[in-house]
């Protein structure tokens, strides 16, 4: 799908990932809205590029259609939407204090499962409303972009719920794909390894983001924001990539702590 004049959500792109996913977009030639929740710095993101900014809280799930209205309203339509909003928690199955809670469980898998599949049905819902692209070439009407981990694939101790959440996103991608191929909606996911975004400014050193990513195999850093942007740029091109979820890693394989 050609980026230009393309109408695109970007939720949490007031920071990290997401905000360079929007930015990269817009750069592009697409009319671009960051949504984030209250608080961020979404509006201050969105006006340096001339682009949409809207309050959201993810987990307010008739909230949510409420504001992805409202986006589309404003843009005037949504081709794309990537989705990069999400968190976890440090609790083992079972621990010194007892077994996990399900509050804990049920909360990450809201912010992160529920969340995502919520945003990718509703965005569906007006993308298959477009004029399809190149009509007899692919006929293609959006692309939606979720966000994994590679802890989907090799979870951490202590990271059961979030874990569980991420192998739900990595899971929906072909079955979502099948479910809309007949309307050109394309699905995908990304699993990125750790990236050097806002969460963790200040609350890790150098010596420590070495230490984490030193089983890479090449390069043995912390990705960037602006590799994760690439990433989407390519989905959104290239037609043939669909229905998977594609490891953004360098080759990185998570040990069990």
């Amino acid at each position: 799908m050609e980026i230009k004049g393309k109408k695109a959500i970007v939720f949490g792109g007031a920071s990290g990932m997401g905000r360079a996913s929007a930015e990269a977009m817009a750069a592009r030639g697409a009319d671009v809205a960051v949504v984030d929740r209250p608080g961020s710095a979404g509006e201050e993101v969105a006006a340096a590029f001339g682009g949409t900014y809207l309050e959201m809280d993810v987990t307010d799930f008739e909230g949510t259609e409420r504001v992805i209205d409202e986006a589309v309203e404003r843009l005037g339509g949504l081709h794309v939407t990537v989705t990069t909003a999400g968190g976890g928690a440090a609790k083992r199955t079972l621990g010194k204090d007892g077994p996990h809670d399900l509050e804990t469980f049920r909360r990450i898998m809201d912010l992160n499962a529920v969340a995502t599949f919520n945003i990718s049905r509703l965005a569906a819902a007006h993308m298959a409303r477009n004029e399809p692209e190149d009509p007899e070439e692919t006929g293609e009407r959006g692309v939606i972009v979720n966000t994994a981990s590679i802890a989907a694939f090799e979870g951490q101790i202590g990271q059961v719920a979030y874990t569980a959440t991420k192998a739900a996103i990595a899971g929906m991608c072909l079955t979502m794909a099948r479910d809309l191929g007949s309307l050109g909606i394309r699905v995908l996911a990304i699993a990125p390894s750790l990236f050097d975004t806002g969460v963790l400014k200040g609350r890790i050193t150098d010596e420590q983001k070495h230490a984490l990513t030193k089983d890479a195999a090449f390069p043995r850093r912390m990705g960037r924001p602006v590799e994760y942007a690439k990433l989407v740029l390519a989905i959104v091109d290239n037609p043939m990539l669909n229905g998977q979820c594609l490891r953004l890693d360098a080759g990185q394989r998570f040990a069990p702590r």
